[in-house]
């Protein structure tokens, strides 16, 4: 992984992938506070599941524990990446908590969890992708309880060194071991559709109409 942000469409890298691999690799319906910026990093992971008291240790399951922990081997240009498997409409955090990653100098974060003070996190460096804004603190509701281990984010599986790729459009989610071929085909993808673009334009409808008459009898 290079510090340059590849200059693809997340259609196209998805295209590329389905042909590299079955996984799904894609996460829809994402928001941003900053929905024009492109997100790309590797991968480090937290998983929240739903509150228990009888389990909760605020020594323990608290978001800066977990942070440091997934930081361990290296902060910068690393995506953070928030699976959640408690309830959708509550934040994982907000302006403040994230102010971690400013300071980490990381790329970012997704997650289909929802977050706090858009009006914040638009003015920080790190890019921001997640389910939608909310007002409620989730700290009743939900809980931190892994860092880097694999986590599930819109149906997709991301693992620690995967490779996010994220715009207005979706996130992708590309394998480690995949994502030089994976960018690069997803570069040829474009070039691809440009050329069928160009062909449609010059395409003769006489012709196209005779073609589907022709199989129908």
């Amino acid at each position: 992984m290079t510090d340059i942000i590849p200059k693809v469409s997340t259609a196209a890298l998805t295209d590329a992938l389905g042909r590299l691999t079955t996984n799904r690799a894609h996460i829809l319906d994402l928001v941003s506070p900053t929905p024009g910026r492109v997100l790309y990093g590797k991968a480090i992971t937290i998983q929240f599941v739903p509150f228990r008291q009888d389990l909760y240790d605020a020594q323990v399951h608290n978001f800066a524990r977990f942070f440091y922990k997934a930081i361990a081997a290296g902060a910068k240009q690393s995506v953070l990446v928030l699976g959640n498997s408690g309830p959708a409409n509550v934040s994982l955090g907000g302006g403040t908590k994230l102010s971690r990653l400013q300071n980490h100098k990381l790329s970012g974060l997704i997650t289909d969890g929802r977050l706090r003070d858009f009006g914040e996190l638009e003015h920080y460096d790190p890019v921001f992708y997640c389910g939608g804004e909310t007002v409620k603190a989730g700290t009743a509701d939900v809980m931190p309880v892994a860092a880097n281990g694999p986590v599930v984010v819109g149906g997709t599986t991301v693992l620690p060194g995967d490779i996010v790729y994220a715009d207005g459009a979706a996130a992708v989610i590309v394998p480690a071991g995949l994502a030089d071929e994976a960018f690069q085909l997803a570069a040829d993808v474009e070039l691809e559709d440009a050329s069928f673009v160009t062909s449609i334009r010059d395409e003769d409808p006489k012709t196209i109409r005779a073609s589907i008459r022709g199989r129908e009898v």
